[in-house]
């Protein structure tokens, strides 16, 4: 059974972009109410700055011919898409389908900083990030001689990185980046935990992000077979870290809540990404059982550390790591071909061993770089709103409107 590439690949492109606005909807309900506005439209923001720099020079930087020993793809090879353009191929759904996942990555970063960043400064700070940190470590992964690759730099001498379609690209990256943003610009005010301002909202843009997550996870699969076995690792994993994440809730002697199963669905979409092609059923339910453990432990760890406002760190940081270095343990071999597998499937250390400089060379890039990125903007026109303008609310001083025209009908 073969998929036809350009209808399904625009098909998955569009429910990729779709898993933004359900970020959106996701982030929103989960701010207070005087904020909501503000953090979807980050997210709006994101959607529109990241699709122009993609189609400029962003999709070079990931995907051309390498420059630099390896750094990054020529970002003058395909400007504004004009090679692309005279391809007269489907070069240029591809091209589209790359920039929805540089759209969620950045919007994902945003839900760390909620409640108290610029507008303003987020509208630099997502062109440049895009440049200096996604594109290239796009390029690192999946571009051809990047340094994560068998042909890189590193990948020749450790083993090539695998990662299906994004534990280190999208959920590693974003989690660390979000990491660096809050300890550049530091914690609320009232840093204490808070409760969601609309828990339908939190549900819906948590299945609009399943829904749009079988487009992330299959969108690339070079065969039925593949596609398959992608697409029931993306009901499982996810099923089993919101099932685990809710008796994870009561054995901790809270009550099960809507937004932990929120919260597990994500931790366990997250968790598979990167391993989605390279694992069996049981795997999948493995990496989500474990995931929806850990975020729902990593979740509390921010309190008294660091202000990540809506979990970026403790979901996508954690369980982008945990599906990446997962493949070492379960990756099978009769998948991967070239005789690596994972050490509970009769594997050796190798993959592992890939998989863990992989994760070290995307956490400490990531990190750095968007630390630095965060403190020149914070140092020059500032990162974050006054102490006044964070109390009172973001919505009204930066976006002229609010959530609710009544706000006591928010409040009942």
């Amino acid at each position: 059974m073969e998929i036809p590439d350009v209808t399904w690949v625009i098909v998955a492109g569009a429910l990729v972009l779709f898993m933004t606005p359900g970020l959106a909807l996701f982030y929103g309900g989960l701010s207070q109410t005087k904020s909501a506005v503000n953090m979807m439209m980050m997210s709006f923001a994101a959607m529109g700055l990241v699709a122009l720099i993609w189609a400029l020079w962003g999709s070079a930087i990931a995907g051309a011919e390498p420059i630099a020993g390896g750094l990054f793809g020529n970002p003058a090879a395909d400007f504004a898409l004009f090679e692309s353009f005279a391809a007269g191929d489907d070069t240029l759904v591809w091209v589209g389908f790359g920039a929805t996942f540089a759209i969620i990555t950045t919007a994902l970063i945003s839900g760390a900083i909620a409640d108290r960043a610029k507008f303003s400064a987020w509208m630099i700070f997502v062109p440049v990030w895009l440049t200096l940190v996604y594109a290239p470590l796009a390029f690192w992964v999946w571009g051809d001689g990047g340094l994560l690759t068998a042909d890189g730099a590193v990948g020749s001498v450790v083993g090539e990185a695998v990662d299906f379609a994004g534990g280190l690209v999208v959920h590693m990256c974003a989690g660390l980046s979000a990491l660096a943003l809050v300890l550049v610009i530091g914690p609320r005010s009232n840093f204490a935990p808070t409760k969601p301002h609309n828990v339908p909202f939190v549900l819906l843009g948590a299945s609009i992000l399943w829904f749009g997550w079988f487009g992330f996870n299959i969108g690339e699969a070079g065969d039925g077979v593949e596609a398959s076995l992608n697409w029931i690792n993306t009901m499982l994993a996810p099923a089993a870290a919101l099932v685990a994440w809710l008796l994870t809730e009561w054995a901790r002697g809270k009550k099960p809540t809507p937004v932990g199963a929120a919260s597990g669905i994500v931790a366990g979409l997250v968790a598979i990404t990167p391993a989605v092609a390279h694992v069996n059923p049981l795997g999948a339910i493995i990496l989500g059982v474990v995931s929806g453990v850990i975020c729902c432990y990593a979740v509390d760890f921010k309190y008294g550390k660091y202000d990540d406002t809506l979990d970026v760190v403790g979901l996508h940081f954690v369980a982008g790591l945990w599906g990446t270095v997962a493949i070492g343990l379960f990756g099978y071999e009769d998948i991967f071909g070239e005789g690596r597998s994972g050490i509970f499937v009769g594997g050796g250390f190798d993959l592992l061993i890939s998989q863990l400089v992989a994760c070290a060379v995307t956490l400490v890039f990531a990190f750095v770089a968007t630390y630095i990125i965060g403190m020149v903007i914070h140092k020059t026109i500032g990162f974050r709103v006054d102490v006044e303008v964070e109390e009172g609310g973001i919505d009204e001083i930066a976006h002229h409107t609010s959530a609710y025209v009544n706000e006591s009908v928010a409040a009942k």
